[in-house]
């Protein structure tokens, strides 16, 4: 009964571990951005705000999208903060933006939903961001 057991966990976790493969097809969009905090905001402040209320946000209005908050531990980024976009498909990326990356009109509903939230944000800092969207081949 153990080895079923333990098998079993086996199976689960190695089932675990290949479904989080990134698809061919899939949209990947990297952001670097430099915050400037407001007085009395600290970087632990602006980030615990992300995590907990942006991220969230960001997940819940954008169908198919996964977003990740990155720290660069060295080259060229190193000590910056970064996002990671994965959407799932052009279908999903295509909902909020057109070919040339400008808002849609469901792009534009959706960022006037996350409004509060990214005023509350700016009440903690401004940001500035770079970034580059990738097609996974």
């Amino acid at each position: 009964m153990k080895k079923l057991l333990l098998l079993s966990v086996m199976i689960l976790f190695a089932g675990m571990m290949f479904g989080q493969t990134i698809q061919k097809g899939t949209y990947i969009g990297t952001h670097v951005f430099t915050v400037t905090l407001n007085p009395e905001v600290t970087m632990d402040q602006y980030i615990a705000f992300f995590q907990k209320k942006v991220i969230p946000e960001i997940e819940k209005n954008y169908e198919g999208w996964k977003v990740y908050l990155l720290k660069g531990l060295r080259g060229e980024n190193a000590n910056s903060y970064g996002l990671l976009f994965v959407i799932k498909s052009q279908k999903d990326w295509d909902k909020y933006y057109n070919p040339d990356g400008s808002e849609n009109a469901q792009g534009k509903a959706v960022n006037k939903k996350m409004q509060p939230i990214n005023e509350e944000l700016s009440k903690l800092g401004l940001s500035e961001t770079k970034y580059t969207d990738w097609l996974v081949q």
